[in-house]
């Protein structure tokens, strides 16, 4: 092997993340899943938490046939009891934790503020806001002693675009997620715990499915027209495995100089 090749070796093996120990929420789908599958061919052992579903179970499947190691863990983010017993699970199976993914989130109900009930308020901030800080909570003891990576799904809308209409309650939740991130970011330093947060514009995920729209988010809809479409620079939304590929980078150590930082992944979308 040449000196050339030695280098590219060096540069390759720097990213790797050989036998760290992932926590991935929201694993079942989309940017989940993606960086799930990832992060195994990688190296990574992933714990996988989620709602059950066949989605989540046919990902652990499809891991370990790749050679990986996984667990899934029947998981509701916003109940304290489940998410402390799926970070425990992936204790035990595996010894430790490295990287965690906070990544589950759901749209909820579109809906102009003054129709918004406080049932569907508190249900979007409970899930996106809440189930962010429980997953950081229960991961930090078993991060301590050696640091890691916490990455936070955050998105545009919140912290960057605001013409999502209707959608009040969950731009609040992911501008709150990156102000947790930040708070985290400098109190966890000390412990060499990096936490970082993406905030991808449209991507082609199922996030849909379980979005509701009320018949009254018209009347409040303002025209916004692009003319090449709301993604310039690929005139479509972006695929699940190319926001997994920076979550394999804040994950390895060729971040190991970021944290409490936000990084926006939306073809410059939020630049219209």
């Amino acid at each position: 092997m040449n000196i050339h090749e030695n280098k590219l070796q060096d540069f390759s093996s720097k990213r790797q993340v050989k036998d760290k120990v992932a926590i991935i929420t929201g694993a079942g789908s989309g940017i989940g899943r993606a960086a799930a599958l990832l992060l195994a061919r990688n190296g990574a052992k992933v714990c996988l938490i989620d709602l059950n579903n066949n989605r989540s179970e046919s990902l652990e499947q499809e891991i370990n046939q790749l050679g990986g190691e996984s667990l899934f863990v029947d998981t509701d983010v916003s109940d304290p009891e489940r998410v402390q017993h799926a970070i425990q699970s992936a204790v035990d199976r595996f010894g430790q934790v490295d990287i965690v993914f906070a990544n589950a989130g759901i749209n909820g109900i579109l809906s102009p503020i003054e129709d918004l009930t406080a049932e569907a308020w508190d249900h979007t901030l409970t899930t996106n806001l809440k189930g962010t800080f429980l997953t950081v909570k229960y991961t930090i003891p078993h991060m301590k002693h050696n640091g890691g990576s916490i990455i936070i799904t955050s998105s545009i809308n919140g912290n960057r675009t605001f013409s999502g209409f209707g959608m009040s309650a969950y731009s609040t939740s992911k501008a709150g997620q990156m102000a947790f991130a930040k708070m985290a970011a400098l109190e966890l330093a000390r412990y060499k715990i990096r936490v970082n947060v993406i905030c991808p514009g449209a991507i082609q995920t199922n996030i849909g499915e379980n979005t509701k729209k009320t018949p009254q988010v018209e009347k409040i809809k303002i025209p916004v027209n692009y003319p090449e479409g709301s993604q310039p620079l690929e005139h479509g939304p972006g695929q699940p495995e190319q926001v997994a590929d920076l979550v394999l980078f804040l994950a390895s150590q060729d971040s190991s100089h970021i944290s409490g930082t936000e990084i926006f992944i939306d073809g410059v979308e939020s630049l219209l």
